[in-house]
């Protein structure tokens, strides 16, 4: 019985590493500074988030997720894994990012109303 479920539960988070991988691709670019030091694009990090977020986990479980699960590896194109501290400050940034943009162009537009 615990065969089958868990199967289709590995399934489930493979593809949503994938999509979330694809999408990410899409919308950001790899790497968030020309400096950056390139171990895991952006890209990688969002689906790592992604899969921390669909299985309600926090960092360090995430990190040993990772860890034992070579085909999730795989489905992210991961050469090594992040420490947990990683994932902790790439979700701060990406947030931030989003955050700031939305807050940059909300500032611009009351500025251009007040004038």
């Amino acid at each position: 019985m615990g065969g089958p479920a868990t199967r289709a539960s590995a399934r489930s988070v493979t593809a949503v590493a994938r999509e979330a991988l694809e999408e990410a691709s899409r919308a950001l670019p790899p790497y968030s500074h020309p400096c950056s030091p390139k171990t895991y694009t952006q890209h990688q990090m969002v689906a790592m988030l992604a899969v921390r977020e669909f299985l309600r986990l926090d960092y360090r479980s995430t990190q040993q997720m990772l860890l034992d699960w070579s085909d999730l590896r795989e489905a992210i194109k991961l050469d090594g894994v992040p420490h947990w501290t990683t994932l902790e400050k790439a979700e701060k940034r990406i947030l931030k990012k989003g955050a700031s943009t939305t807050c940059s162009t909300g500032s611009s537009r009351s500025t251009g109303e007040a004038a």
